[in-house]
């Protein structure tokens, strides 16, 4: 239990320490405080950059069931925590509790992936080089090597599994990593490293460093961290990408996610289905997620219909406390977010939307909110909204949906809500974003597959396997004289 004279230590390759300045965490629903944390020195840093690059050699040669092993303790661990886990990520971030639980779980299928590729992955390509004359006698050997350490730097909406994503594809592979939690929601990190710490995992293997952002350059530039592994907003990621030029980056930031919703799905009992879908989705997590909908993309013959059922659904949602199991949307993260999507609103509705529900703030919270005819040029047209919005659009068949969905700078995922397998490959084929879920909101994420964008949602991939083949790079080792 923390107390005002017990900060949270932070994990210092692998142990815990604490520095010389601290900072509070505080409850977004009702200010309470949930915590105070520890911030590490300039030397801590250095500290644990050094430990990292010091290690890395002897960590890469680990053998796989090591690794696998310790992966497997915090997927157990995680499971037996659950519930304590869920009303720490609550209490931090103000997600409703039925959200904060499956982020566990979520996090639990993190590890778990990560264990079992940890003891597949890398075993290697044996090719013939014979079918030239020149290759005659050769045998091409080809194994993936870690480039070195990983700067892992992940978010407040997801403060627990977007964590899991930097930190388990790094361990799976045998490269340290340091973990740099976002600073509104450090504590579940910090508990991840907890369970880290429970491991046989080598000193210096990973870190959990609360570092400030605006001391971040120095560590985003040092050379001993080749790999970055970013989530969070576009402004700040292509800003890191550009000040390291050389260094290999992961980008995850975000979109304006769209639910196209086709002519074909019109019976009653479609359109009540993708309200459900669209009223929940786009509301969860209070809309801070790269994934939410913040887009209707509906066709003509059932826009009209389609838009009372999502606003009815929207009305049901029960916004409230976090920690009552009974609440759907909980607060932003902060009432600085939540006046920021005020305003993003009130400038839509300035400029000619027509605001169909909600629209109001109280402190930290907004109301789930439905606009329509929301301006292209305005902010709420054009930006990622990362707030319980939503806006229709309305279409005249499937070209120009698909048209509205790429009319974006941003390309993450998309939903698609049709029977027809013909649209749904012409949909795959057509719109710009890193993944299409069909029959459903964009919302979907499973952890073993890629999950990234294109255009300003990033670059790279997420999901186990795809993130620990970004830290890593083909060796190949070519044998003579052999005898095939």
């Amino acid at each position: 239990m923390t107390t005002a004279t017990s900060p949270h230590a932070f994990w210092l390759a692998g142990r815990r320490a604490t520095g010389d300045s601290t900072l509070d965490v505080t409850s977004p629903w009702d200010g309470r405080h949930v915590g105070t944390v520890s911030v590490p020195t300039d030397d801590q840093v250095e500290e644990a950059v050094a430990a990292a690059a010091g290690v890395a050699e002897s960590f890469a040669a680990t053998p796989a069931h090591v690794r696998a092993a310790a992966l497997d303790h915090v997927t157990a661990r995680l499971v037996e925590r659950t519930e304590e886990i869920a009303q720490l990520i609550s209490a931090e971030n103000g997600k409703p509790m039925k959200w904060a639980r499956g982020e566990v779980g979520r996090c639990v299928s993190v590890f778990r992936w990560a264990a079992e590729e940890a003891r597949r992955f890398n075993g290697g390509e044996a090719q013939r080089l014979d079918s030239d004359a020149g290759g005659t006698g050769r045998l091409a050997y080809t194994r993936r090597f870690p480039y070195g350490p990983v700067l892992g730097i992940a978010p407040f909406n997801f403060p627990l599994n977007l964590c899991a994503h930097k930190v388990a594809p790094a361990i799976a592979v045998g490269t340290p990593i340091i973990l740099k939690p976002a600073p509104a929601t450090p504590l579940s990190g910090l508990l991840l490293g907890e369970l880290l710490a429970e491991t046989e995992l080598p000193a210096g293997s990973w870190s959990v460093l609360t570092v400030p952002n605006d001391r971040m350059p120095a560590l985003v530039q040092d050379e001993r961290l080749p790999i970055i592994s970013f989530t969070g907003s576009d402004t700040v990621g292509w800003a890191i990408r550009d000040s390291v030029p050389r260094k290999r980056v992961t980008l995850e930031l975000g979109g304006n996610g769209a639910a196209v919703v086709l002519g074909d799905w019109s019976s009653e009992a479609d359109l009540d289905h993708a309200a459900q879908r669209i009223a929940t989705f786009s509301n969860y997590q209070a809309g801070q997620s790269c994934i939410s909908v913040q887009r209707v993309i509906a066709d003509a013959s059932v826009h009209d219909r389609l838009v009372p059922k999502v606003v009815a659904a929207v009305e049901a949602l029960n916004c409230g406390d976090p920690a009552d199991d009974t609440t759907d949307v909980g607060p932003l993260v902060s009432e600085d977010a939540a006046r920021r999507v005020e305003s993003w609103v009130s400038e839509a509705v300035s400029r000619g939307a027509t605001l169909l529900t909600g629209g109001k703030r109280e402190g930290a919270a907004f109301q789930p909110t439905v606009l329509q005819d929301v301006p292209q040029d305005t902010q709420l047209g054009c930006e990622e909204v990362f707030g319980p919005v939503m806006s229709f659009v309305k279409v005249n068949g499937e070209e120009e949906a698909f048209a509205a969905v790429n009319d974006s700078k941003f390309g993450l995922q998309a939903g698609l809500f049709t029977h027809d397998i013909q649209a749904a490959f012409r949909a795959h084929r057509a719109l710009e974003v890193g993944g299409v879920v069909v029959g459903d909101v964009p919302s979907y994420r499973a952890d073993q597959m890629p999950y990234g964008g294109v255009k300003a949602s990033g670059v790279g991939r997420e999901g186990v396997r795809f993130a620990m083949e970004d830290y890593t790079y083909e060796r190949v080792m070519v044998l003579t004289g052999i005898d095939l």
